[in-house]
């Protein structure tokens, strides 16, 4: 076996690059879009709202849509989720609101809210304009750390009843999860910085870039500065797989290597391996996988310890990866990374199986040869920056009741360094109704 490890950039012309990083999945046109919105039944008690942690009226604006009123519809969305542009792009709407759309049972084929939705929130970006008034200047100024979908939507909900915000965010662009860890086809065209601008032109919301909790600024500061504080820190820390091996030359973390991909403006300068190995089975496992295929990687392997079934990235995303050439093998463990002068050349697995309705990995061994491995095996929320014991934790993250209020008052927090779903949808839900506590909370304090 030849030593050196082959790792290496611009393995793809850059037409090549242009066209595997380009919108995956092209908008409606307008005739689509009115012949989609004509298959809604517009039901009263609509499962589909039901489904959708936002609970944006979807029967509402579809029906916006197929009376052409994209204005109306824009605004039903945006009403309840200020993010319903990238939550369209990058939602599992096929568990969500499509997953409970009664067309499924009728025609195996659900209205495609998704694409919907994205159709009447880039007619709204596009038009340039903001359809929320901001409220006349209250006084109260409220510091929201984290500049991801839970901080951008609890920001625009403040700003909205006139409050003044600061975002601090440790990175140096916002976006959080939009920016730095979705897939590239899924947001092109800097689709998330896009999406900021127009939330922010609301007025009255400032974002101070580079600034981090714990080094720049401690939470005692913020409460001694600010009216009330929202954190929106997700979720710093990665997950190791603790195994022999680890510390090898070509092991990464799949979240930097999408952020590597990210930040870069064409993807011909990103180093990948030709034979890659994703350790995990969620939507990040899945995104670098994809997007290492993507940037010419010959072969690349997604090793899940467990079956399919029990995968968080949903089965719309695993047939995704398969047909963009991505092995999937399941019930395999990770036992050993080995490698040559320093470099991974190799990684070892434990084949498993259901005993008793427990997993097992009894199976024997196997190895797949490797230039560059990949680990997505979840992240860890890192409460150090918050100064030990301010505040409770649960289940290693942020205690909160259901409107965002810490331990601490006029302390909130949400998105996922909470307890709760890792998802963009659910990290918009917690920001706004945690904005909406702020406000209640502040109006009775001060008593206007």
């Amino acid at each position: 076996m030849d030593s050196r490890p082959d790792i290496a950039a611009n393995r793809l012309s850059s037409e090549c690059l242009a066209i595997n990083f380009a919108d995956a999945h092209p908008p409606l046109t307008r005739g689509q879009a009115s012949i989609e919105a004509d298959r809604c039944y517009f039901c009263y008690d609509a499962p589909c709202v039901e489904a959708c942690p936002t609970g944006i009226d979807i029967p509402g604006f579809i029906r916006g849509i197929a009376t052409g009123n994209l204005a109306g519809a824009a605004r039903t969305i945006l009403a309840s989720n200020i993010l319903g542009g990238s939550c369209a792009r990058v939602c599992p709407t096929e568990i969500l609101c499509e997953g409970a759309c009664v067309r499924t049972a009728q025609e195996e084929k659900p209205v495609v809210i998704g694409a919907l939705q994205r159709h009447a929130t880039d007619w709204q970006m596009h038009a340039g304009t903001q359809p929320f008034p901001r409220a006349a200047e209250t006084g109260r100024r409220i510091a929201i750390v984290g500049a991801g979908p839970a901080g951008l939507a609890c920001a625009h909900r403040l700003a909205m009843y006139g409050h003044t915000v600061t975002i601090l965010d440790a990175r140096p662009r916002a976006g959080g999860l939009n920016e730095y860890g979705i897939a590239a086809y899924k947001v092109p065209d800097d689709f998330a910085q896009h999406e900021i601008d127009f939330i922010t032109a609301i007025g009255g919301i400032t974002i101070e870039t580079g600034r981090m909790l714990g080094r720049d600024v401690t939470l005692a500061d913020l409460e001694a500065a600010y009216d009330a504080v929202f954190l929106a820190i997700g979720q710093a820390g990665v997950r190791a797989l603790g195994i022999a091996g680890e510390d090898l030359d070509g092991v990464l973390n799949a979240v930097d290597f999408i952020a590597g991909l990210r930040a870069s403006t064409t993807g011909a300068d990103v180093p990948v391996g030709r034979r890659v190995v994703v350790i995990g089975g969620g939507n990040t496992a899945i995104d670098a996988a994809v997007q290492a295929r993507r940037l010419g990687a010959e072969e690349v392997t997604l090793v899940y310890r467990r079956g399919a079934e029990t995968m968080s990235a949903t089965s719309v995303e695993q047939a995704w990866a398969q047909t963009n050439g991505v092995a999937i093998r399941t019930w395999a463990a990770p036992q050993r990374l080995d490698g040559t002068n320093g470099a991974v050349r190799s990684i070892t697995f434990t084949g498993g199986r259901l005993l008793e309705g427990r997993p097992v990995h009894d199976q024997g061994t196997f190895t797949l040869e490797a230039d560059m491995v990949l680990k997505a095996v979840g992240q860890l929320f890192l409460p150090d920056p918050l100064d030990r014991g301010a505040l409770a934790i649960e289940n290693g993250r942020i205690a909160v009741d259901a409107q965002g209020r810490t331990t601490r008052r006029f302390v909130y927090a949400g998105g996922d360094c909470t307890p709760g779903d890792d998802l963009t949808v659910v990290a918009v839900r917690d920001g706004r109704n945690a904005a909406e506590a702020i406000h209640a909370d502040l109006t009775e304090a001060t008593g206007a």
